[in-house]
């Protein structure tokens, strides 16, 4: 239910050159798979190693609900960002369950707020 009152305060923000991938990043760091849920596209595409689902945003939230578990975030940091006004991606680094992984997120404009599109996590050598 919080995720449900924070979006309308983050959806307003983004109207303003707000960030979208500052929550995301927050929400990656610290493995809470529903408020980044919020985030979600109705149907998005997530991708955990070699598996690929395109998913519903609540089969997506339970699919990173199991990887938070198997695999605890110490950190997550974007180093790097690009896209146009209406689409845009980031690449980070998460470190969870003494691994790290690279993490690439997509991100869609939908009527007025950008929604994630994809998420594909790989693990870095």
């Amino acid at each position: 239910m919080a995720a449900a009152f924070l979006l309308p305060l983050e959806s307003a923000a983004q109207n303003k050159g707000y960030d979208v991938f500052t929550p995301i990043s927050k929400y990656m760091a610290c493995g809470d798979a529903d408020r980044l849920s919020a985030w979600f596209s109705d149907n998005l595409e997530i991708t955990i190693f070699t598996t690929s689902n395109n998913s519903s945003s609540n089969q997506a939230r339970q699919i990173m609900k199991s990887f938070f578990k198997s695999y605890t975030p110490r950190s997550f940091e974007i180093s790097h960002k690009a896209g146009r006004s209406n689409m845009k991606y980031a690449l980070g680094t998460l470190n969870a369950g003494g691994e790290m992984f690279l993490v690439t997120i997509f991100v869609n404009l939908k009527d007025t707020d950008y929604r994630i599109q994809q998420i594909k996590i790989e693990r870095l050598d």
